[in-house]
């Protein structure tokens, strides 16, 4: 499994996510995206937003139906084998997908850095870190 973590600096969660849902969406998977369910709402809503030209095929509802699914468990409805944790908090139970998105912010440094300590000792994870550089482009980091 890949587990991507992206340290969110200088751009916030509602203008990186649109972009990694694009990207699996056009690689013809599908990704679930887990928050607290007080962060649904608002990402549903930006997801609808982020973009007047394009559209991102996405909901809560029917959840077997959706190419993106927003749900505040990580369990994969719509047969996803791609996972955003979009809140910053880890989540065991993403280990059972193939790739995984883990975004966090300044706030949640230290649980971020726990879940990288825990998943480098993991033979099956291929951890890598993203964080911005100052043109705001993506680089990996160590």
């Amino acid at each position: 499994m890949i587990v991507d973590f992206y340290h969110l600096g200088a751009s916030p969660l509602e203008r990186v996510l649109p972009a990694i849902c694009e990207k699996v969406l056009a690689s013809g998977e599908r990704l679930l995206v887990v928050a607290e369910e007080d962060l649904l709402a608002p990402l549903d809503e930006q997801l609808w937003a982020y973009a007047k030209d394009s559209f991102l095929p996405h909901g809560r509802a029917k959840p077997e139906t959706q190419p993106v699914l927003l749900a505040a468990a990580p369990a994969a409805a719509n047969g996803a084998v791609n996972i955003a944790l979009a809140d910053g908090r880890w989540r065991d139970e993403a280990l059972g997908f193939a790739r995984i998105f883990f975004f966090f912010d300044n706030s949640r440094l230290d649980d971020a850095r726990g879940a990288w300590r825990t998943l480098k000792a993991n033979a099956e994870a291929e951890t890598r870190y993203w964080k911005q550089d100052e043109r705001d482009k993506w680089v990996r980091g160590p």
